[in-house]
Protein backbone atom coordinates (compact mmCIF):
# COMPACT_ATOMS: atom_id res chain seq x y z
CA UNK A 1 0.00 0.00 0.00
CA UNK A 2 1.38 3.67 -1.13
CA UNK A 3 -0.53 6.52 -0.22
CA UNK A 4 0.38 10.16 -0.32
CA UNK A 5 -1.98 12.52 2.56
CA UNK A 6 -2.08 16.09 1.64
CA UNK A 7 -0.95 17.69 -2.02
CA UNK A 8 2.99 18.61 -2.37
CA UNK A 9 3.08 22.26 -1.35
CA UNK A 10 6.92 24.10 0.69
CA UNK A 11 5.58 22.11 3.85
CA UNK A 12 8.38 19.78 5.19
CA UNK A 13 8.30 16.49 3.44
CA UNK A 14 8.41 13.01 5.40
CA UNK A 15 7.98 10.24 4.49
CA UNK A 16 6.27 7.20 6.85
CA UNK A 17 7.20 3.55 6.08
CA UNK A 18 5.83 1.19 8.60
CA UNK A 19 3.75 -2.79 8.45
CA UNK A 20 1.71 -1.33 11.13
CA UNK A 21 -1.70 0.35 9.65
CA UNK A 22 -2.67 2.35 12.98
CA UNK A 23 0.90 3.17 13.38
CA UNK A 24 1.03 4.85 9.89
CA UNK A 25 -2.21 7.02 9.77
CA UNK A 26 -1.74 7.94 13.56
CA UNK A 27 1.73 9.21 12.76
CA UNK A 28 0.38 10.82 9.15
CA UNK A 29 -2.10 12.59 11.76
CA UNK A 30 0.35 14.22 14.38
CA UNK A 31 2.74 14.99 11.40
CA UNK A 32 -0.04 16.34 9.67
CA UNK A 33 -1.08 18.53 12.26
CA UNK A 34 2.31 19.77 12.99
CA UNK A 35 2.66 21.27 9.96
CA UNK A 36 4.77 18.59 7.76
CA UNK A 37 3.53 16.87 4.38
CA UNK A 38 3.48 13.15 5.05
CA UNK A 39 3.62 10.37 2.32
CA UNK A 40 3.02 6.84 3.72
CA UNK A 41 3.78 3.32 2.50
CA UNK A 42 3.82 0.12 4.16
CA UNK A 43 6.22 -1.28 2.38
CA UNK A 44 10.43 -0.98 1.79
CA UNK A 45 10.16 -0.41 -1.59
CA UNK A 46 6.96 1.33 -1.90
CA UNK A 47 8.61 3.72 0.44
CA UNK A 48 11.65 3.73 -2.14
CA UNK A 49 9.58 4.94 -4.49
CA UNK A 50 8.22 7.80 -2.74
CA UNK A 51 11.76 8.91 -1.65
CA UNK A 52 12.88 8.80 -5.04
CA UNK A 53 9.66 10.48 -6.71
CA UNK A 54 8.97 13.23 -3.51
CA UNK A 55 12.62 14.27 -2.25
CA UNK A 56 11.79 13.92 1.54
CA UNK A 57 13.98 15.75 4.03
CA UNK A 58 12.69 13.28 6.71
CA UNK A 59 12.03 9.12 6.62
CA UNK A 60 10.15 7.71 9.86
CA UNK A 61 11.30 3.89 9.29
CA UNK A 62 10.07 1.23 11.39
CA UNK A 63 12.95 -1.39 12.11
CA UNK A 64 11.20 -4.63 12.04
CA UNK A 65 9.06 -5.17 8.85
CA UNK A 66 8.50 -7.84 6.48
CA UNK A 67 10.17 -8.50 2.87
CA UNK A 68 13.38 -6.20 3.77
CA UNK A 69 13.85 -5.65 7.53
CA UNK A 70 14.69 -1.91 8.60
CA UNK A 71 18.36 -2.14 9.01
CA UNK A 72 18.70 -3.15 5.22
CA UNK A 73 16.09 0.04 4.24
CA UNK A 74 18.11 2.27 6.45
CA UNK A 75 21.63 1.77 4.55
CA UNK A 76 19.91 1.69 0.75
CA UNK A 77 18.27 4.97 1.56
CA UNK A 78 21.62 6.99 2.92
CA UNK A 79 23.43 5.00 -0.32
CA UNK A 80 20.48 6.24 -2.71
CA UNK A 81 19.24 9.67 -0.78
CA UNK A 82 22.35 10.90 1.16
CA UNK A 83 20.31 14.12 1.42
CA UNK A 84 17.71 12.96 3.25
CA UNK A 85 17.64 11.89 6.88
CA UNK A 86 16.46 8.81 8.50
CA UNK A 87 14.53 8.27 12.12
CA UNK A 88 14.16 5.00 13.31
CA UNK A 89 10.92 3.54 14.81
CA UNK A 90 11.38 0.33 17.18
CA UNK A 91 10.12 -1.39 19.42
CA UNK A 92 13.50 -2.57 20.73
CA UNK A 93 15.22 -0.51 23.34
CA UNK A 94 18.21 -2.09 23.97
CA UNK A 95 21.98 0.23 23.34
CA UNK A 96 23.23 -2.70 20.90
CA UNK A 97 20.23 -1.75 18.57
CA UNK A 98 20.49 1.70 18.93
CA UNK A 99 24.53 1.68 18.35
CA UNK A 100 23.95 -0.93 15.12
CA UNK A 101 21.06 2.02 13.47
CA UNK A 102 23.58 4.84 14.32
CA UNK A 103 26.56 3.51 13.16
CA UNK A 104 24.34 2.62 9.99
CA UNK A 105 23.58 6.42 9.52
CA UNK A 106 20.10 6.84 11.32
CA UNK A 107 19.75 10.50 12.85
CA UNK A 108 17.85 9.17 15.26
CA UNK A 109 16.02 6.69 16.71
CA UNK A 110 12.66 6.60 18.96
CA UNK A 111 11.15 4.21 21.05
CA UNK A 112 7.47 2.56 20.33
CA UNK A 113 5.14 4.17 21.96
CA UNK A 114 5.86 7.55 21.47
CA UNK A 115 4.73 10.45 22.68
CA UNK A 116 3.45 13.17 20.20
CA UNK A 117 5.00 15.80 21.59
CA UNK A 118 8.00 14.14 22.04
CA UNK A 119 8.15 12.87 18.19
CA UNK A 120 7.64 16.11 16.59
CA UNK A 121 9.97 17.90 18.45
CA UNK A 122 12.75 14.80 18.13
CA UNK A 123 12.20 15.48 14.46
CA UNK A 124 12.42 19.36 14.49
CA UNK A 125 15.78 18.76 16.23
CA UNK A 126 16.84 16.43 13.43
CA UNK A 127 15.56 19.16 10.77
CA UNK A 128 17.99 21.96 12.57
CA UNK A 129 20.87 19.65 12.62
CA UNK A 130 20.40 18.00 9.04
CA UNK A 131 19.81 22.13 8.34
CA UNK A 132 23.42 22.87 9.68
CA UNK A 133 25.13 19.13 8.21
CA UNK A 134 23.78 20.09 4.91
CA UNK A 135 25.41 23.66 5.03
CA UNK A 136 28.24 22.46 6.07
CA UNK A 137 28.37 20.30 3.27
CA UNK A 138 27.82 23.02 0.88
CA UNK A 139 30.68 24.94 2.12
CA UNK A 140 32.92 21.99 2.24
CA UNK A 141 31.83 21.71 -1.66
CA UNK A 142 32.69 25.60 -2.13
CA UNK A 143 35.71 25.35 -0.18
CA UNK A 144 37.19 22.48 -2.68
CA UNK A 145 36.02 24.58 -5.22
CA UNK A 146 37.75 27.66 -4.30
CA UNK A 147 41.04 25.07 -3.33
CA UNK A 148 40.73 23.87 -6.92
CA UNK A 149 40.38 27.21 -8.56
CA UNK A 150 43.61 28.12 -6.21
CA UNK A 151 45.37 25.12 -7.50
CA UNK A 152 44.19 26.36 -10.75
CA UNK A 153 45.30 29.95 -10.90
CA UNK A 154 48.98 28.77 -9.16
CA UNK A 155 49.46 26.56 -12.16
CA UNK A 156 48.39 28.97 -14.58
CA UNK A 157 50.42 32.12 -12.32
CA UNK A 158 53.61 29.73 -12.45
CA UNK A 159 53.02 28.99 -16.02
CA UNK A 160 52.82 32.98 -16.75
CA UNK A 161 55.96 33.32 -14.78
CA UNK A 162 57.88 30.45 -16.30
CA UNK A 163 56.93 32.33 -20.05
CA UNK A 164 58.02 36.01 -18.63
CA UNK A 165 61.11 34.13 -17.53
CA UNK A 166 61.89 32.63 -20.49
CA UNK A 167 61.21 35.49 -22.50
CA UNK A 168 62.91 38.15 -20.14
CA UNK A 169 66.03 35.39 -20.82
CA UNK A 170 65.71 36.02 -24.31
CA UNK A 171 65.81 39.38 -24.29
CA UNK A 172 68.80 39.46 -21.97
CA UNK A 173 70.71 37.39 -24.59
CA UNK A 174 69.67 39.71 -27.15
CA UNK A 175 71.10 43.29 -25.01
CA UNK A 176 74.37 41.12 -24.42
CA UNK A 177 74.23 40.15 -27.90
CA UNK A 178 73.74 44.09 -29.36
CA UNK A 179 76.17 45.31 -27.15
CA UNK A 180 78.88 43.00 -28.14
CA UNK A 181 77.54 44.27 -31.76
CA UNK A 182 77.86 47.81 -30.27
CA UNK A 183 81.34 47.19 -28.97
CA UNK A 184 82.52 45.76 -32.08
CA UNK A 185 81.31 48.54 -34.16
CA UNK A 186 83.21 50.97 -31.78
CA UNK A 187 86.44 48.63 -31.48
CA UNK A 188 86.20 48.31 -35.56
CA UNK A 189 85.63 52.24 -36.27
CA UNK A 190 88.76 52.58 -34.08
CA UNK A 191 90.87 49.65 -35.52
CA UNK A 192 90.60 50.57 -39.27
CA UNK A 193 92.53 53.50 -38.93
CA UNK A 194 95.68 52.60 -36.81
CA UNK A 195 96.34 49.04 -38.25
CA UNK A 196 95.15 49.91 -41.85
CA UNK A 197 98.51 52.52 -41.99
CA UNK A 198 101.23 49.72 -40.53
CA UNK A 199 99.37 47.11 -42.99
CA UNK A 200 99.41 49.35 -45.72
CA UNK A 201 103.08 49.88 -45.65
CA UNK A 202 103.63 45.94 -44.89
CA UNK A 203 101.87 45.23 -48.39
CA UNK A 204 103.97 47.59 -50.33
CA UNK A 205 107.50 46.90 -48.79
CA UNK A 206 106.57 43.13 -49.68
CA UNK A 207 105.81 44.44 -53.27
CA UNK A 208 109.31 46.41 -53.56
CA UNK A 209 110.37 43.05 -52.24
CA UNK A 210 109.29 41.04 -54.98
CA UNK A 211 110.22 43.40 -57.09
CA UNK A 212 113.84 42.47 -56.69
CA UNK A 213 113.71 38.97 -55.53
CA UNK A 214 114.38 35.84 -58.56
CA UNK A 215 114.61 32.70 -55.77
CA UNK A 216 111.34 30.74 -55.98
CA UNK A 217 111.42 30.27 -52.24
CA UNK A 218 111.36 34.35 -51.63
CA UNK A 219 108.76 35.06 -54.09
CA UNK A 220 106.30 32.25 -52.40
CA UNK A 221 106.96 33.18 -48.66
CA UNK A 222 106.37 37.14 -50.20
CA UNK A 223 103.15 35.80 -52.00
CA UNK A 224 101.76 34.08 -48.26
CA UNK A 225 102.63 37.37 -46.59
CA UNK A 226 100.45 39.59 -49.05
CA UNK A 227 97.68 36.93 -48.73
CA UNK A 228 97.66 37.17 -45.12
CA UNK A 229 97.74 41.12 -45.20
CA UNK A 230 94.72 40.70 -47.43
CA UNK A 231 93.03 38.32 -45.01
CA UNK A 232 93.56 40.65 -42.18
CA UNK A 233 92.22 43.71 -44.52
CA UNK A 234 88.91 41.72 -45.21
CA UNK A 235 88.46 41.20 -41.52
CA UNK A 236 88.54 44.52 -40.59
CA UNK A 237 86.42 45.54 -43.89
CA UNK A 238 83.91 43.22 -42.27
CA UNK A 239 84.76 44.94 -38.69
CA UNK A 240 83.62 47.83 -40.33
CA UNK A 241 80.08 46.35 -42.25
CA UNK A 242 79.17 45.15 -38.95
CA UNK A 243 79.51 48.88 -37.59
CA UNK A 244 76.58 51.65 -37.44
CA UNK A 245 76.45 53.75 -40.62
CA UNK A 246 73.94 56.01 -42.42
CA UNK A 247 71.17 53.82 -44.00
CA UNK A 248 69.12 54.72 -47.30
CA UNK A 249 65.26 53.02 -45.69
CA UNK A 250 62.92 52.81 -48.46
CA UNK A 251 59.57 51.15 -48.28
CA UNK A 252 58.83 49.43 -51.31
CA UNK A 253 62.11 47.09 -51.74
CA UNK A 254 61.32 43.79 -53.27
CA UNK A 255 63.47 41.16 -51.13
CA UNK A 256 62.97 39.00 -54.48
CA UNK A 257 64.81 41.37 -56.48
CA UNK A 258 67.63 41.85 -53.56
CA UNK A 259 68.01 37.97 -53.31
CA UNK A 260 68.72 37.88 -57.64
CA UNK A 261 71.42 40.48 -57.11
CA UNK A 262 73.01 38.55 -54.07
CA UNK A 263 72.49 35.40 -56.21
CA UNK A 264 74.20 36.85 -59.58
CA UNK A 265 77.50 38.71 -57.32
CA UNK A 266 78.03 34.55 -56.89
CA UNK A 267 78.10 33.55 -59.84
CA UNK A 268 81.48 32.37 -60.37
CA UNK A 269 81.45 30.17 -56.94
CA UNK A 270 78.34 28.56 -58.36
CA UNK A 271 79.61 27.94 -61.96
CA UNK A 272 82.69 26.91 -60.90
CA UNK A 273 81.16 24.50 -58.02
CA UNK A 274 78.59 23.52 -60.47
CA UNK A 275 76.05 24.16 -57.63
CA UNK A 276 71.92 24.02 -58.52
CA UNK A 277 70.11 26.88 -57.49
CA UNK A 278 66.52 26.72 -57.27
CA UNK A 279 63.95 29.87 -56.99
CA UNK A 280 60.62 29.13 -55.83
CA UNK A 281 59.54 32.62 -55.63
CA UNK A 282 56.00 31.39 -55.12
CA UNK A 283 53.83 34.78 -55.07
CA UNK A 284 55.38 38.52 -56.05
CA UNK A 285 56.20 39.30 -53.03
CA UNK A 286 55.06 42.35 -51.22
CA UNK A 287 57.60 45.50 -50.64
CA UNK A 288 59.12 45.91 -47.13
CA UNK A 289 60.49 48.73 -45.30
CA UNK A 290 64.46 48.36 -45.25
CA UNK A 291 67.88 49.50 -46.62
CA UNK A 292 68.14 47.24 -49.19
CA UNK A 293 71.99 47.37 -49.27
CA UNK A 294 71.63 45.75 -45.37
CA UNK A 295 69.05 42.98 -47.12
CA UNK A 296 71.80 41.87 -49.46
CA UNK A 297 74.27 41.69 -46.98
CA UNK A 298 71.76 39.38 -44.87
CA UNK A 299 71.99 37.08 -48.19
CA UNK A 300 75.37 37.45 -49.20
CA UNK A 301 76.66 36.14 -45.32
CA UNK A 302 74.11 33.13 -46.00
CA UNK A 303 75.23 32.95 -49.63
CA UNK A 304 78.87 32.57 -48.64
CA UNK A 305 78.09 30.04 -45.81
CA UNK A 306 76.19 27.90 -48.08
CA UNK A 307 78.47 27.69 -50.72
CA UNK A 308 81.36 27.23 -47.81
CA UNK A 309 79.36 24.13 -46.98
CA UNK A 310 79.16 22.51 -50.51
CA UNK A 311 82.72 23.12 -52.14
CA UNK A 312 82.13 19.71 -54.46
CA UNK A 313 78.83 21.01 -55.52
CA UNK A 314 75.35 20.65 -54.44
CA UNK A 315 72.06 22.36 -54.60
CA UNK A 316 70.57 25.98 -53.24
CA UNK A 317 67.17 26.31 -52.66
CA UNK A 318 66.01 30.05 -52.41
CA UNK A 319 61.68 29.72 -51.52
CA UNK A 320 59.59 32.95 -50.99
CA UNK A 321 55.81 33.45 -50.06
CA UNK A 322 53.55 35.52 -47.87
CA UNK A 323 52.00 34.71 -44.86
CA UNK A 324 49.79 36.60 -42.40
CA UNK A 325 51.08 39.92 -43.64
CA UNK A 326 55.00 38.92 -43.39
CA UNK A 327 57.17 37.90 -45.96
CA UNK A 328 58.87 34.27 -45.38
CA UNK A 329 62.25 33.73 -47.34
CA UNK A 330 63.81 30.26 -46.96
CA UNK A 331 67.30 29.12 -47.96
CA UNK A 332 67.99 25.91 -47.83
CA UNK A 333 71.45 24.28 -49.14
CA UNK A 334 72.89 20.41 -49.29
CA UNK A 335 75.84 20.80 -47.56
CA UNK A 336 77.04 19.01 -44.56
CA UNK A 337 74.77 20.65 -41.46
CA UNK A 338 75.69 22.84 -38.39
CA UNK A 339 76.57 20.45 -35.65
CA UNK A 340 73.92 19.93 -32.59
CA UNK A 341 76.33 20.82 -29.94
CA UNK A 342 77.31 24.33 -31.68
CA UNK A 343 73.66 25.43 -32.89
CA UNK A 344 72.96 27.32 -30.06
CA UNK A 345 76.46 29.71 -30.33
CA UNK A 346 75.82 30.45 -34.59
CA UNK A 347 74.40 33.89 -34.07
CA UNK A 348 77.42 34.79 -31.35
CA UNK A 349 79.39 37.24 -32.51
CA UNK A 350 83.14 36.25 -33.38
CA UNK A 351 82.20 32.40 -32.80
CA UNK A 352 82.94 30.45 -35.81
CA UNK A 353 84.09 27.02 -36.49
CA UNK A 354 86.08 27.64 -40.11
CA UNK A 355 89.67 27.70 -39.47
CA UNK A 356 89.39 31.07 -41.20
CA UNK A 357 86.70 32.72 -39.82
CA UNK A 358 85.71 35.87 -38.46
CA UNK A 359 82.39 34.77 -36.62
CA UNK A 360 80.27 38.07 -37.58
CA UNK A 361 78.57 36.96 -41.04
CA UNK A 362 75.95 35.27 -38.59
CA UNK A 363 75.18 37.63 -36.43
CA UNK A 364 75.40 40.83 -38.83
CA UNK A 365 73.01 39.15 -40.40
CA UNK A 366 70.06 38.22 -37.68
CA UNK A 367 71.54 41.79 -35.89
CA UNK A 368 69.85 43.41 -39.58
CA UNK A 369 66.84 41.50 -39.56
CA UNK A 370 65.81 42.59 -36.24
CA UNK A 371 66.34 46.01 -37.07
CA UNK A 372 63.61 45.96 -39.48
CA UNK A 373 61.13 44.12 -37.09
CA UNK A 374 61.82 40.83 -38.65
CA UNK A 375 63.25 37.15 -37.37
CA UNK A 376 66.30 34.74 -38.42
CA UNK A 377 66.85 31.32 -37.66
CA UNK A 378 67.70 27.78 -37.82
CA UNK A 379 64.43 25.97 -39.27
CA UNK A 380 66.40 22.63 -39.70
CA UNK A 381 69.56 21.44 -39.90
CA UNK A 382 71.16 17.87 -40.74
CA UNK A 383 73.82 15.77 -42.20
CA UNK A 384 72.27 16.60 -45.56
CA UNK A 385 71.82 20.11 -45.31
CA UNK A 386 70.47 23.28 -43.08
CA UNK A 387 67.63 25.34 -44.20
CA UNK A 388 67.06 29.14 -42.77
CA UNK A 389 63.84 30.95 -42.35
CA UNK A 390 63.80 34.65 -42.12
CA UNK A 391 60.69 36.64 -42.13
CA UNK A 392 59.86 40.49 -42.55
CA UNK A 393 56.93 42.44 -42.19
CA UNK A 394 54.95 43.47 -45.46
CA UNK A 395 54.29 47.28 -45.75
CA UNK A 396 50.98 48.25 -44.85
Amino acid sequence: MLTESGSRNSKISVVIIDDDRNILELTSLILSKNGFQPYIADRANEGFELISRHSPELVLLDYMMPEMDGLSALQQIKTRFPDTYVVMLTGKGNEEVAVELMKSGASEYILKPFNNNNLVERLKNVLRIREIELHNRELQKQQEQLLFEIEQWNLELQKRVREKSEALQNVQGEIIQSEKLAAMGYLSAGMAHEIRNPLNSISLFVQLMRQTTTEPDQLEHQAKILKEVDRIDSIIRKLLDSSRRNRVISSNVQIDQVIDNAIEAFSPQIESRKIQVDRLYHCIPPPITADPTELGQIFTNLFLNAMDAMSRGGRLAIEVFEKDGRVVVRVSDSGTGIAEDVLSNIFEPFFSTKSRGTGMGLPVAQRITRMYEGSMEVEYSSPEGTTFRLEFPACQ
